[in-house]
């Protein structure tokens, strides 16, 4: 199993290891997946909601109701890559 370290309500750590191993750790651990988002060093967990979210990725970016981080503006769906341009709160198409 899967257990991700919290300190101060940040994961410092993963652990892959048996419950019975986890129990005799010092510190706070908790089972990921959880709520079915798998943790990562640098999530924070929200004790209130029970769930880990992800560092936000850009300032400009907002939380939605699935714990997943979006942008301001839509991705376009035209086939096309695209990079986001947080100075200018767009998306960039990549060229080749």
């Amino acid at each position: 199993m899967q257990f991700a370290k919290i300190e101060n309500n940040i994961v410092i750590n993963i652990e892959v290891a048996a419950q019975s191993f986890i129990d005799t750790l010092p510190g706070t651990y908790i089972k990921t997946p959880y709520n079915g988002i798998r943790a990562g060093i640098g999530y924070n967990w929200d004790v209130t909601n029970n769930v880990f979210i992800p560092p936000q990725p850009f300032n400009s970016w907002i939380l939605n109701n699935r714990w997943q981080w979006i942008a301001p503006k839509e991705l376009p769906s035209d086939g096309k890559k695209y990079y986001w341009d947080e100075q200018n709160l767009n998306w960039i198409s990549i060229t080749n």
